[in-house]
């Protein structure tokens, strides 16, 4: 059975450049660059844990990493402005009959 996908609000907050950089491109391998420090993302547990992984094996410690994990219901409730940006909802996986 396939694992179900969230989407991950993934926010930061680099001080050096260098570093930033390489953040950023890791992030764009895991989602879509909303604002320059901001990311949206799709992700099942295990990538969520990888992607945190690999963050902070970047990060310093005057660096800060927010992720934050939005349900179906917060996703609904965004407000975006000038941006094309679509969050889909997820389906069940299953129904109660």
């Amino acid at each position: 059975m396939a694992e179900g996908r969230l989407w991950y609000l993934v926010c930061y907050d680099i001080r050096d450049a260098k570093r930033w950089r390489r953040c950023f491109t890791l992030l764009k391998g895991y989602g879509e660059s909303l604002q320059y420090s901001v990311f949206r993302c799709r992700l099942t547990k295990r990538q969520l844990e990888r992607m945190r992984w690999e963050l902070e094996k970047e990060l310093a410690a005057e660096d800060s990493l927010m992720i934050v994990g939005l349900c179906n219901s917060c996703t609904s409730k965004l407000v975006a402005r000038n941006t094309k940006v679509k969050w889909e909802k997820e389906e069940p996986r299953f129904s109660v009959v």
